[in-house]
């Protein structure tokens, strides 16, 4: 695996494409790639995140997925995407101009998922143009054409303080109530 600073611009041998395509149910958006993800080539892929764990506990996959298979989502009906596809790191270490909130939106209104679920605050506020704290988690009442949008706690091991499953599990019961 090679080693990466702990955040900066994502080398081209390092992108990970979008996990996108028509028919969706749902499709989780992050902000960036974190090192270790960037460092896998494959989303969430740090071992103290929630993300593939909470996949599976809330019933979106019936088993629970390791960061290399990120594409066996599509069988499920689950894409993935970031905010930022060009820079890798924490948050907070992202330079100003990294997020990208109108290719997010082109991307919606082109393969037009049922629901579009923020991994955290941060790039829901970023992409809603509303400070952090002024974003309830949950559904939202703005909409990207028809698709609904849903604000998640962050799966990452450095925002656990604030994790909350039962946000997720909203998420998974709205996602079923399609079938």
């Amino acid at each position: 695996m090679t080693m990466l600073p702990r955040s900066g611009a994502l080398p081209d041998s390092h992108l990970v494409p979008d996990l996108l395509a028509p028919g969706l149910r749902l499709v989780f958006c992050g902000t960036a790639l974190g090192r270790r993800s960037a460092e896998a080539r494959a989303y969430y892929a740090n071992p103290t995140n929630l993300f593939w764990r909470a996949l599976h506990e809330v019933g979106l996959t019936p088993e629970r997925l390791r960061p290399v298979d990120y594409a066996r989502l599509l069988e499920h009906r689950i894409g993935l995407t970031d905010l930022s596809k060009r820079h890798f790191g924490n948050d907070v270490e992202l330079p100003d101009g990294a997020f990208d909130g109108a290719a997010l939106r082109d991307k919606v209104m082109l393969h037009r998922p049922a629901i579009l679920a923020f991994t955290s605050k941060t790039g829901a506020g970023v992409f809603l143009d509303r400070p952090t704290g002024q974003i309830a988690l949950g559904e939202q009442a703005e909409r990207i054409g028809e698709t609904r949008l849903f604000v998640l706690p962050s799966p990452s091991g450095s925002a656990r303080r604030y994790w909350d499953l039962a946000v997720w599990e909203e998420l998974a019961e709205a996602v079923r109530s399609m079938r």
